[in-house]
């Protein structure tokens, strides 16, 4: 009897179907039967029958109309092996639908198959271009370079086997089991026990998004010729991930020591046809019916591939690079919203003089305050609110706000710091033993171990952390009356309204979350695998952690964002300069002003996605390249937080900081 399964909710059923005229609209009621049936709320479905759903096959994206019937289906799913997957109308996604890990979940909600392809050799990766590989910019290929290195590279080890000789993970086990000597008719079993075994990992899987990166950087690795893998088994891997055929990979298992085992086991599994897997075409099912819907076979391991596929880095080091460009966006675009916010606050620039950060030349400091200036030039882009209170009688402002370019700039230091080992671990070869195909060798050595971009990772969070931490502060100066000269939490009628109070609260928590997330994975190490590991990086939680902060920063800045144009609603008619009235208008674009309370929430996620897309720096950006490029001299007004016994000396040339 033909036997459908029925994919509904995340749910497998098997329908049996004896009748095969039967239509698919029948065959979807009756998976829905069986979903309900042990479900203590019927799932919250009140009628079977009026239950309307859509079908679509796992090859291709085209629709079945539910009254086709099941006779043709059943000999077209016998055929290719595939699952039907009905929604249940009201369950489908919205477009408009916001995902609650924003910058990840795109590929999953609108793929398309990408036309242009990246040449991968293993030494020209950057992390710029593991995160385009990531959203489905691109496909893959290799160089031809890379591929004559790992025919070289593997043709060494079949030689090691052909003459029985005695080397670590090619003809012996591993960790402790590494004088146990496997016979040569076992070697294949070896490699794919290998991989079974420390398909340990626990945990939510990784996005589609993050897969395909763990997926390329692996990729790219092997490329370098210097692991032993086929370029048979190679080239297989290589169209999984242009067909977005993605392992069910968890999240948490690895302590980034003998490189990230568990999820590269998992990785190398479904490459196997074994456990589940997910590509846009068939959602998530067994990952041998996933590659045969692409037209794929199972990857047969050789001698030494098991290890080679699962022996790196490379979960560490995918989610270090999509950690450290979204901590470079949210870093610039902190600077944009802090100049706004000191408009707001009727701050002053002179903090940003030149002169003053000459004296202490730190790369970053020196940017910021750049940047500073090139945002709130009173010369170059006139500000009706700075001119409002050009002679007041405050002696200086805040620290918050005068000591950006300090606080701000080493972020940025830190995170070129970080920037630079992520993009040298991409193109290292952290296998063992690693291959010599020149010299004739196999060496054993530690280059899996994941201490670099732990501690990288562990820096990147600390620092980031300091652009929420002291953005919390600027919206408490926004919010409060007797600091801002505003209306008590930026609207009208409080007591009746309560404006952004709640909000504040909310910057206060993930500040507050963020300060125990920064306490560095890295200093810690159990010793694993009988005390052969005896000395551990925990890098992945330190990645997953860096992308925990980073994401908490980002939102904390959404807020502030939203506070400091809400203020210029209370300064109107007055405008501030040209480049921060267009990061208003984009802010505006997408929310409202405040007249009144409402449901906050979407307004946060609205502005985050824009700092997630990188808008608000889109925005800003050609005032502040044109500001740095042209020849401006620079404008020193004057300030009573300037104190000269004489008249200003005529403006001296700008030099420009590259």
């Amino acid at each position: 009897m033909p036997r459908f399964t029925v994919h509904i909710r995340d749910e497998w059923l098997a329908v049996p179907c004896r009748d095969t005229t039967n239509t698919i609209r029948w065959l979807g009621q009756e998976a829905l039967k069986r979903y309900i049936k042990n479900k203590p709320d019927n799932g919250g479905i009140t009628s079977v029958k009026d239950t309307r759903f859509v079908v679509r096959r796992c090859q291709g994206l085209g629709l079945l109309d539910a009254m086709t019937p099941s006779r043709k289906s059943n000999s077209l799913i016998n055929q290719i092996k595939i699952p039907l997957l009905p929604a249940i109308e009201g369950d489908t996604m919205s477009p408009d639908f916001i995902p609650c890990e924003p910058g990840v979940a795109s590929l999953s909600a609108a793929y398309k198959e990408p036309k242009e392809y990246i040449s991968l050799d293993g030494n020209s990766l950057t992390s710029t271009d593991l995160v385009d590989l990531g959203k489905g910019v691109y496909k893959i290929k290799l160089t031809t370079e890379a591929e004559r290195k790992v025919v070289q590279s593997r043709e060494l080890l079949d030689t090691i086997v052909k003459e029985n000789k005695v080397v670590y993970g090619i003809t012996t086990g591993f960790g402790k089991f590494a004088r146990t000597v496997i016979p040569v008719s076992k070697l294949k079993e070896l490699q794919e026990n290998l991989v079974r075994s420390h398909s340990a990992g626990v945990g939510n899987p990784l996005s589609p998004e993050r897969t395909r990166m763990l997926l390329a950087l692996r990729i790219n690795v092997l490329a370098k010729g210097h692991s032993g893998i086929s370029l048979e088994t190679l080239h297989a891997m290589i169209q999984a991930f242009n067909a977005s055929c993605l392992s069910f990979v968890p999240e948490k298992g690895t302590v980034g020591a003998s490189g990230d085992l568990a999820p590269l086991a998992h990785l190398a599994l479904g490459l196997m046809g074994e456990g589940k897997m997910w590509s846009p075409k068939s959602g998530w099912a067994d990952a041998k019916y996933v590659l045969e819907a692409h037209g794929l076979k199972p990857v047969s391991l050789r001698p030494k591939e098991g290890l080679a596929l699962i022996n790196g880095t490379q979960m560490i080091t995918s989610l270090g690079a999509e950690a450290v460009e979204r901590a470079l966006a949210i870093a610039r675009q902190a600077d944009v919203i802090a100049a706004l916010t000191l408009e707001v606050l009727k701050g002053t620039t002179k903090a940003f003089d030149s002169d003053i950060h000459s004296l202490r030349p730190h790369p970053g400091q020196i940017e910021v305050a750049l940047r500073f200036r090139s945002l709130l030039d009173s010369d170059h882009h006139p500000s009706q609110i700075a001119e409002s209170h050009r002679f007041c009688d405050r002696v200086q402002d805040a620290y918050t706000m005068r000591c950006c370019p300090q606080v701000h700039g080493v972020v940025n230091d830190t995170i070129a710091f970080v920037q630079n080992i992520i993009n040298t671990e991409i193109n290292s070869a952290t296998d063992n033993p690693m291959v010599f195909a020149e010299r004739g060798e196999t060496i054993s050595g530690g280059n899996f171990h994941g201490e670099y971009p732990a501690k990288a990772l562990d820096f990147l969070a600390i620092a980031v952390h300091e652009l929420a931490s002291i953005s919390e502060r600027r919206i408490e100066r926004l919010c409060n009356p007797s600091l801002s000269e505003l209306p008590a939490f930026l609207v009208t009628e409080g007591g009746l309204n309560s404006g952004f109070m709640i909000a504040h609260c909310t910057a206060a928590a993930l500040v507050s979350e963020n300060k125990v997330l920064c306490h560095p994975s890295s200093v810690d190490s159990l010793s694993t695998s009988a005390a052969t590991e005896d000395h551990v990086s925990m890098g992945g939680w330190a990645a997953r952690k860096a992308l925990r902060v980073i994401e908490h920063v980002e939102q904390v800045l959404a807020i502030e964002l939203l506070a400091a144009c809400q203020g210029i609603e209370f300064l109107r008619p007055l405008r501030t300069t040209t480049p921060l009235e267009k990061v208003y208008e984009l802010v505006r674009s997408v929310v409202k002003p405040w007249i009144k309370d409402r449901f906050m929430s979407p307004d946060i996620e609205a502005v985050h996605r824009l700092l997630i897309d990188q808008k608000v720096w889109d925005v800003a950006k050609p005032y502040i390249y044109k500001y740095q490029s042209e020849y401006i001299p620079e404008s020193r007004p004057i300030s009573p937080t300037a104190f000269s016994l004489e008249s200003p000396a005529s403006p001296r040339k700008r030099i420009h900081h590259e």
